[in-house]
């Protein structure tokens, strides 16, 4: 089976390359680049696929981004993640169609899925990106929804940003979307890219399926990055770290649909 947990190949550079061939499935690919002040990263790194899109994450700092033909300007303005400000993110019909400059130190995600040409080229964020409260106690959480279903800005891609406050938990109650039958449930794959503040702490996610074929617990580090292929997957941050995770979901269809795990939806029921 593969391996649900991925470590970053290194601290500078295109640090994360995933592809649907390395994660065993069809849809999301997912990369990172940390870069410093005047490094250079280009769609020539990505894997040279045809008719798949992409959103560009500015997840901090600041970088100078040419796409599809056009000098997008300047890009960026949380010089750290955990400020929680409403990111930058540029969307590409090609995935491989980028380039960018870092005019400061900065991390750029690549999110990618199939694409069908049905999208221009477009900025998306800050505007229009609000960050909002979601769950309640300590199931609290703060969401950056940058391209999901309400925003009609992508072929396939579904991307957003959560906060999730020390001690508390988030994708809970458990919750899954493996199955293509929609309304009642859409097939997604999901990753999710990882940080903690402080940058020495850990997360936890569970990833696991009602008949316990799939079952595995993870400690995430900063800058790891989660497969979910399929199940359930619940997040936990400890008492004294922040987690933050970039969630980037696609398949054979453009909508989330959900349902939590039985003997945990008393939770969603209570609180709604």
């Amino acid at each position: 089976m593969v391996d649900l947990l991925v470590r970053p190949g290194g601290v500078r550079g295109k640090v994360h390359g995933i592809t649907p061939e390395s994660a065993g499935w069809g849809h999301v690919g997912f990369s990172l680049y940390r870069l410093v002040a005047g490094d250079r990263a280009d769609g020539g790194m990505e894997p040279q696929v045809a008719g798949r899109e992409a959103i560009l994450v500015v997840v901090e700092g600041r970088v100078a981004l040419h796409g599809a033909g056009r000098d997008w300007g300047e890009m960026g303005a949380r010089m750290d993640v955990f400020e929680r400000l409403a990111p930058h993110c540029l969307y590409l019909p090609d995935c491989r169609d980028w380039r960018a400059e870092a005019l400061t130190d900065c991390t750029l995600a690549v999110c990618s899925a199939p694409g069908r040409g049905g999208h221009p080229a477009a900025r998306i964020g800050p505007e229009g990106i609000a960050l909002t409260p979601r769950g309640k106690g300590t199931n609290t959480r703060y969401v950056n929804n940058i391209a999901m279903e309400d925003r009609d800005v992508a072929d396939s891609l579904l991307v957003t940003e959560v906060f999730t406050p020390a001690g508390h938990w988030s994708s809970y109650p458990s919750h899954r979307h493996d199955e293509d039958d929609f309304p009642r449930m859409t097939l997604l794959e999901e990753s999710y890219y990882m940080r903690l503040n402080p940058a020495q702490g850990f997360g936890i996610q569970r990833i696991y399926t009602e008949d316990g074929s799939l079952d595995e617990t993870l400690a995430v580090r900063n800058h790891d990055v989660t497969l979910v292929p399929r199940g359930h997957h619940p997040c936990g941050a400890p008492y004294g770290y922040e987690m933050y995770y970039l969630n980037v979901m696609a398949g054979p269809l453009r909508k989330w649909r959900f349902q939590n795990d039985p003997d945990h939806d008393w939770i969603a029921r209570r609180d709604a």
